[in-house]
């Protein structure tokens, strides 16, 4: 059910005022904001780099690789789902993604910058969208499935942001997460895009046990491409200057393709049951539990 952030009452399906106190979100960007004094605040993220981010995502390997990766995931750990919300769409490019391999999928999504809400409706506009702090979310057992993708490691209170997920889950829902990992990758790229951390996979185990979820599976991503990626960062450290957040995504389109390749490769290998313990990323599913 959907519900009222300030009384908890249940709040109809039509619009969002609350018969029981009155209250009804404003509308920020065109979007219901439950937390408007965030919308701006590039609290999590930089807005500026939005416009040249949505021009980036649909041409480079990484998003195109985690896409794919993310469709297959929902399809084979959630095939029953019938809704899904993505917490932190950014410009709806994962969501995009989805709606076009699970059609009769419900979405809907949030972000707590107001600047990337349009991209994102833009994108898919028949998802339904509203401007939230994830650490507060306006529904109690409404999902099937809920996403976080590179969204966690925004967020310095991500326990409270877990057990929100939790209680807005359906019971035996689920939730596919992916977060940067290893704290030796940490570089001024971290730094650029608002990250207060790099997950290792057992602190990211513990932390969903800790609010109700089970593992169904987890694995690193961007493996075989992580010698690569470490140089990168060490060569990084050693020269001074400014650092361009988006370099690392702007690549010729050979070593685009070559990239995207060697993750393909990679991802047909975790279709198939190889399990990573060391990557650029990590991605878990896992399911509600109930007391």
């Amino acid at each position: 059910m959907r519900i009222c952030l300030r009384c908890r009452a249940a709040v109809g399906e039509a619009g969002w005022r609350c018969a029981a106190c009155g209250y009804e979100p404003v509308q920020v960007a065109g979007f219901p904001a439950f937390a408007p004094e965030l919308a701006g605040a590039d609290e999590g993220y930089d807005s500026a780099y939005y416009a040249e981010l949505y021009t980036l995502e649909a041409g480079n390997y990484w998003f195109r690789a985690r896409n794919a990766l993310l469709i297959w995931a929902l399809r084979k750990y959630f095939p029953q789902a019938r809704n899904f919300f993505e917490i932190g769409c950014g410009t709806g490019f994962v969501l995009a993604g989805i709606a076009a391999a699970a059609p009769r999928l419900a979405l809907h999504a949030s972000e707590v910058s107001s600047g990337g809400l349009p991209y994102a409706a833009s994108r898919t506009p028949a998802a339904e969208f509203l401007q939230m702090d994830a650490r507060a979310i306006p529904y109690r057992e409404h999902f099937d499935v809920i996403g976080l993708f590179d969204v966690l490691e925004h967020i310095e209170d991500d326990a409270q942001v877990l057990a929100e997920t939790r209680r807005a889950l359906r019971p035996g829902g689920g939730v596919l997460i992916t977060v940067p990992q290893h704290r030796f990758l940490w570089s001024g790229y971290d730094e650029l895009a608002h990250h207060v951390r790099r997950y290792q996979a057992r602190e990211l185990m513990d932390k969903l046990a800790a609010a109700g979820f089970r593992k169904v599976m987890m694995t690193s991503f961007v493996s075989l491409l992580l010698p690569l990626m470490a140089l990168s960062r060490l060569l990084r450290r050693a020269r001074s200057g400014k650092i361009d957040a988006l370099a690392e995504l702007r690549v010729g389109s050979l070593v685009n393709r070559a990239l995207e390749s060697v993750l393909a490769f990679e991802r047909a290998l975790i279709k198939v049951g190889a399990r990573f313990p060391a990557g650029g990323s990590l991605l878990l599913a896992a399911e509600r539990i109930e007391p």
